[in-house]
Formats: structure tokens, sequence, C-alpha cells
């Protein structure tokens, strides 16, 4: 009996899902500079339909990023008021490793690895690499470089172009070069695939006090290890 609330506005895309002991339903929009304005009605929505409310909730899952600042703010912000509000736990799940998911869920007739990645900008791009497990794993750590030095990358080079690219962020021009075997840009992080994440994240155990949650920029570690480097070079 696992009831589980799901966000996520961490692109231009704006979704809420919820899973109640085996059925999940979702909405989605695409709501680029409103999720403000759209992400709690969302909320109140899905669960007014599903007759719950937030104390009937297990935990709340959230897609903690990578992403846009804004919006990965925006997320924590209602995630926050609303586990603190219900005293819930809370699960983060990647929200590359949603798309792997949603892709995965649309095709499950692909075989071949998924590289997901989203416009960073600054010129950079946040991407993660995945298997094709239902519930896709990560197969390395999730980075944020130029497009340029992608192709650079050990684990890149030793697919040999034999990968699925998805994601906004392979809309750049130096990324033209790497010519995976396709290439779709209209994916999205969605709740939906967040929740699924987040389910079998619960019966494993992995929630965790919203007082520990923390969205994930992936710049912000890029940029302490270049201060630390900067504090420990010789002078």
């Amino acid at each position: 009996m696992t009831k589980i609330l799901a966000l996520d506005s961490s692109t231009d895309a704006c979704s809420v899902a919820l899973h109640i002991d085996g059925k999940t339903t979702h909405i989605f929009e695409l709501a680029a500079k409103s999720h403000t304005q759209r992400l709690l009605p969302m909320v109140d929505e899905i669960l007014a339909e599903a007759h719950c409310t937030l104390r009937d909730l297990d935990a709340i899952a959230y897609g903690r990023g990578p992403g846009s600042f804004t919006g990965l703010r925006i997320c924590m912000g209602v995630v926050q008021g609303l586990a603190f509000g219900a005293n819930l736990p809370v699960l983060p799940i990647s929200t590359l490793q949603a798309m792997a998911c949603g892709y995965i869920e649309q095709h499950p007739q692909n075989n071949l690895p998924i590289l997901a990645a989203l416009d960073a900008r600054m010129e950079e791009i946040y991407w993660g690499l995945f298997n094709t497990d239902l519930l896709a794993q990560a197969l390395g750590a999730e980075h944020v470089m130029k497009p340029a030095l992608l192709q650079e990358q050990a684990e890149i080079a030793q697919l040999q172009k034999q990968f699925i690219a998805i994601g906004a962020g392979w809309h750049y021009a130096d990324l033209e070069i790497i010519a995976p075997q396709r290439v779709v840009l209209d994916v999205h992080p969605k709740a939906k695939d967040i929740v699924a994440l987040a389910v079998a994240a619960f019966k494993r155990n992995e929630q965790i006090s919203i007082v520990d949650a923390q969205p994930v920029y992936l710049r912000d570690s890029v940029s302490w290890q270049k201060r630390q480097r900067i504090r420990t070079s010789p002078i």
C-alpha cells in the first residue's frame, strides 16, 4: 500500500505524478517561466482527483537535478513546504535518470545505452550515461562540461557511436561529430518516471528527511573543485 507523490520543474516542463498501490496518474505541461504558478495547483489537482491528502502519503519524490537553477529551487521550495507540513520523508531522483527511464518505457525494443543530456547554459551540458534496464541504471557519474569535450570522455569513446542520445542538450553543433545511432531532442524529465524510480527507492528504504534534501546542480561541485585547486596551488 505505497502512496508517493512526485514533482519536477527542472526544465521548461512542469509535472506531477501520484502513485497509489500500483497505479500512477500524472499531469505534464510545458510551462516555461510559470512553474511558480502551476506546480502547487497541479499538486492540488492530482491529489483531489485521487481523493488523497498529503497525510495519506508515504513520501514525496522530486527531480533533484541537474537542471535549471531556478526550476530546481522552485521544486525544492514546494517539496520542503509540503514535506515539512505533513511530516513526510522525501526521495531525491536524478532528472537524467528519469529521462532515460521515460525513453526506455516508450522504446522497450532498444538495446543501446542511453546518453541523456540537458542544456546547462553557459555553453555547457549536463549529461549521464544509462543502461537499458526498465529502471535505467547509471553507467557512471553525472557531469557538466563543454559539449566539445564529450567526445574525449573514455566511456563515450568505448561506445563507438552505439548509443541513443536524448534531451535538449544535444542541440549543440559541437556534438554532431559524435554521431550516435539516434538523437531525440524532445525528451524531458517527467514526474511519472521520477515516481517509478522513487517507488523502487522507497522499497529499498532510501527515503531521507527533508532537512537533508538538496538539489543537485553539478556546476557547484565543479566550481568548488576549481576553488580548492586555486587555494592549494603554490604561489
